[in-house]
């Protein structure tokens, strides 16, 4: 998974013309520590979307723009457009987080 670093990455990242994940991410949240345990499964089986990574302590101002209000939060993105957001309380098991993806299908 890819990490944004800054602004201009995330303007990048989610206006390509593939779908985009963001997780949304901060080193001291105990579910996003428990989300890093089962994504690499997710990602492997979803590989139709670019995977990246935002810690929003480092980028608040996206978070705030996206309506981040809790981690872990995945958002899908295509063409700069935000198709989709599973919001940290129903992001908690690698069920809740399949059930989001097979939903965008």
């Amino acid at each position: 998974m890819q990490g944004i670093k800054n602004t201009e990455q995330f303007k990048e990242a989610i206006n390509s013309g593939e779908p985009v994940i963001v997780k949304f991410t901060a080193d001291w949240c105990p579910d996003c520590r428990r989300m890093d345990m089962f994504i690499d499964d997710i990602m492997d089986e979803y590989n139709g979307y670019k995977w990246f990574n935002l810690n929003r302590d480092e980028l608040p101002e996206i978070a705030d723009e996206q309506e981040v209000m809790g981690i872990p939060s995945l958002l899908i993105f295509q063409n700069g457009e935000k198709k989709a957001h599973l919001h940290s309380a129903n992001a908690k098991s690698p069920e809740q987080v399949t059930e989001f993806l097979e939903a965008q299908k």
